[in-house]
Formats: C-alpha cells, structure tokens, sequence
C-alpha cells in the first residue's frame, strides 16, 4: 500500500455512495501483491465497498457479490494490478483448521498471479491472511448506527494493515 494512506483507523459512512468513494480512495492506495480482507455481516456492504475500490484500481468489469462465482477477475484499464475478488467462505469452506488457501486459490486457474494483482476477500478473517505477509483487514460495522436508530444505513468502517502467517 502507498504510504500515504493511513495504516488504520475509523470511518463512519452514511450512504452507500460514502463507502463506494472510500472503497475508491483505498483502492487509489493499494499496490500489486496487497490482500485486502473484509468482515462483516451479510449486507454490511462489503460488494458496495469492493465497487468503489475497483474505480480507484481502474479495473474492467462489472463488480458483483463473489458469493456464486467463487472468485472473479478484474483487468486493470491503464496497467496498474489487476483485482482479484473473492469469497474466501465459499472457497475455503468452514473448516479453517484444514483449509489450505494458496492450494484452493491455485484450483481456480486465475490467469492473475496473486504477486501481480490485489485480492479482496470477502469473508477472509482467519483464512487469507495466510496468503500474504501483511494485508489490510476491515471490518465493518452496521450494527452500532442502527442500534442509535433503527432507520438507519449508516456503517462503520474499521481498518487496520496486520501481519500474515504464511503457511
């Protein structure tokens, strides 16, 4: 990740329209070989999110849940990383203890080497990381605003870069 962008912090967004142009700005920062994982629950906007982190990567495609297609491809328009995104969930299923994920992401024949690209993982936390010495975790909060008021749609956003354990 450049250096510019900050190595953690906190981030309220009130629309989907604010989490799409934060996604964009991180995804301005980030360099090839950075994983990205993102936790929350269902809904929390993890794909809004990725949506706007492929704006600021400059990459080809429509962004849509991975939760289906296991993981999908993004090209890069001006030679900058591709995007990898995927739902480690599906891919790993729920056994962490025996999950292997450099062999599951290498049994989806990505034409992306993982060195070259950005791999966004949703549903990562405890898996992934251990594709990558460091990588930035967010976590997003939808529960906290709503409990203020039920109306609304409002989400936090947590960030921090941590390190890996590369199996």
């Amino acid at each position: 990740m450049k250096p510019d962008f900050p190595t953690s912090g906190t981030r309220r967004f009130e629309e989907a329209a604010d989490t799409q142009a934060f996604g964009e700005e991180v995804g301005r920062a980030l360099e090839a070989g950075d994983v990205v994982i993102l936790d929350g629950p269902l809904g929390a906007g993890k794909t809004t999110f990725t949506q706007g982190l492929a704006r600021g990567l400059q990459v080809k495609g429509r962004v849509t849940s991975p939760t289906f297609v296991i993981a999908r491809e993004h090209r890069s328009e001006v030679g900058g990383p591709d995007l990898i995104h995927m739902d480690a969930y599906r891919l790993l299923g729920e056994d962490d203890e025996s999950a292997d994920p450099i062999g599951a992401l290498d049994s989806l024949d990505l034409d992306t080497d993982l060195d070259s690209g950005v791999v966004v993982a949703e549903w990562g936390g405890g898996l992934v990381e251990q594709i990558s010495e460091s990588y930035l975790f967010i976590s997003i909060d939808r529960e906290t605003a709503v409990a203020e008021d039920p109306d609304s749609e409002a989400r936090i956003f947590n960030w921090e870069w941590r390190s890996g354990q590369i199996v």
